[in-house]
């Protein structure tokens, strides 16, 4: 009995690892958005990783998403607020407020995201859930 338990502590340690890895890159993954890095928000996707905006296609393979990633560089840095975050070894929940400037506007974006986490600790699939309104008056205000 003692050595079952002791396998099984090990396992929900393992797990429990993996959650906090997946907890820890996905708070870079924010701040690396905030900070513009392109080349770290890549290199957080799996090869073939999907963003999926609900309101919007989903773009998939790295490739597509370095484009879309890199069609922010020029806008000014936003604030992104990480209200609550909760992780296991294969999803991390998201909830976050987007504080951004959109053609000149400022535009505050409540956002709910879900990160598929692949077992080597890249992000599998992201998908976040938000109203497209806002952005639509910030490009509407001219």
């Amino acid at each position: 009995m003692v050595a079952l338990r002791a396998g099984r502590e090990r396992r929900i340690g393992a797990v429990m690892a993996d959650a906090a890895a997946n907890d820890d890159l996905v708070r870079r993954f924010i701040g690396a958005w905030e900070r513009r890095d392109t080349a770290f928000i890549i290199d957080c996707f799996a090869d073939d990783g999907v963003y999926h905006a609900t309101p919007l296609d989903p773009i998939v393979g790295k490739a597509a998403i370095r484009d879309f990633v890199a069609s922010f560089e020029g806008n000014p840095a936003g604030r992104l607020k990480i209200r609550n975050q909760v992780a296991s070894a294969t999803v991390v929940l998201q909830e976050r407020t987007d504080h951004l400037t959109m053609n000149g506007n400022p535009v505050v974006l409540p956002i709910m995201g879900t990160f598929e986490m692949t077992p080597d600790g890249r992000i599998a699939a992201w998908r976040e859930y938000f109203d497209l309104g806002p952005v639509r008056e910030a490009y509407s205000a001219d």
